[in-house]
């Protein structure tokens, strides 16, 4: 099973995978609207602007499982990312991203890429870089900015 096997849920609830994405670079993000690293979804939707149409795609899973700071319903989220961020790249339905209830995509991500402190998502706004073959070739912990990932980005929009 590849990444782009996997089922996710999109903003609408509705079973899909990431096929539409292969070929493309990812960034994997589980967010939070009420998180003190909420506002890097203001680097995200830079990132996301200045590469797109090199075939980068930011995507974003919302998560409520650190200290409750997504508990909004997807149209509050959709409309807290919009007015305050401006945020255009895609938005799939909230997942758990640790745990029994974890969504089979960050069990993947996780299996693949652990941390130096072991396979758990710590908290929201861990990154997941991915190759344009579905690799995933880096993690990054919810402290590092989205610019200091853009290096990283450009070297995986390059590759061929």
């Amino acid at each position: 099973m590849t990444l782009y096997d996997l089922e996710v849920k999109d903003a609408q609830q509705n079973t899909t995978t990431l096929d539409v994405y292969r070929g493309k670079v990812l960034l994997i993000v589980n967010t939070a609207t009420g998180c003190g690293f909420t506002p890097q979804y203001e680097g995200l939707e830079a990132l996301y602007r200045q590469h797109q149409d090199k075939g980068f795609e930011v995507l974003d899973f919302p998560c409520n499982q650190f200290g409750n700071q997504a508990p909004g319903t997807q149209t509050e989220i959709d409309s807290f990312c919009s007015l305050n961020y401006n945020t255009t790249f895609p938005r799939f339905a909230k997942v758990d991203v640790n745990g029994d209830n974890a969504a089979p995509l960050f069990s993947y991500l996780k299996k693949q890429k652990g941390s130096l402190l072991g396979s758990a998502i710590k908290w929201n706004f861990t990154k997941f870089l991915i190759d344009r073959q579905g690799n995933v070739n880096g993690r990054y912990e919810p402290t590092v900015v989205p610019a200091k990932i853009e290096k990283d980005i450009i070297k995986a929009l390059s590759a061929k």
